[in-house]
């Protein structure tokens, strides 16, 4: 049996946002086929959030995680005590500097996401050179759509092309579905009964 996967992110609860729910979201299932270990910075009120987790989350002792040789041999560390044999990195960049370091200890098979913030990656030539290292030292990179897929393709390396994989997330069909009584939020916010475009 496949060893666990360990996601390592800035993004997670207690902080909101998309890409912590959806790297919340991502771990949750993760937890129910084969394990998960989440790796993530420090933040007001994560003990509390992760003490109703059914998986371990390590929390840094510093508020942002950047791919420094600590941060990079902590996750190592982790990776080895856990019996990990994948990495999930809940934003390509920058954690995804560390797949080297983390495929020298161990890790298997390394996914890195992006969620759009590395096309300005790949515009700027410094950062650029940076994603195309990230998109080396993974086994795959996924995007959302065409665009995030055009742009980070042009800052990779041409042998590194097959490993961009679109990722469409799903919704949760018990949480948002079209029989949701939005009354309070549509009296709320005066939005009477006609079809509101977000």
């Amino acid at each position: 049996m496949p060893g666990r996967t360990l996601l390592v992110t800035n993004d997670f609860p207690p902080r909101r946002g998309g890409i912590e729910t959806f790297c919340h979201e991502l771990a949750v299932r993760l937890a129910r086929h084969g394990g998960v270990v989440v790796y993530t910075s420090a933040t007001p009120g994560g003990r509390d959030f992760d003490a109703g987790l059914d998986f371990p989350v390590v929390r840094d002792r510093s508020g942002v995680l950047l791919p420094t040789p600590r941060v990079a041999a902590r996750a190592a560390a982790l990776l080895r005590e856990h019996s990990c044999d994948r990495v999930l990195f809940g934003a390509a960049a920058p954690l995804g500097l560390a797949a080297r370091r983390l495929r020298a200890a161990g890790a298997r098979r390394i996914v890195a996401l992006t969620h759009g913030h590395e096309v300005w990656w790949a515009l700027l030539p410094g950062s650029r050179a940076l994603l195309r290292r990230i998109g080396r030292g993974v086994d795959v990179l996924t995007y959302l759509g065409g665009f995030t897929r055009a742009q980070v393709a042009r800052a990779l390396d041409p042998r590194d092309l097959g490993k961009l994989v679109r990722l469409a997330p799903g919704v949760d069909p018990d949480v948002f579905h079209p029989d949701v009584d939005g009354s309070a939020v549509r009296d709320r916010y005066g939005l009477g009964e006609a079809p509101v475009v977000l």
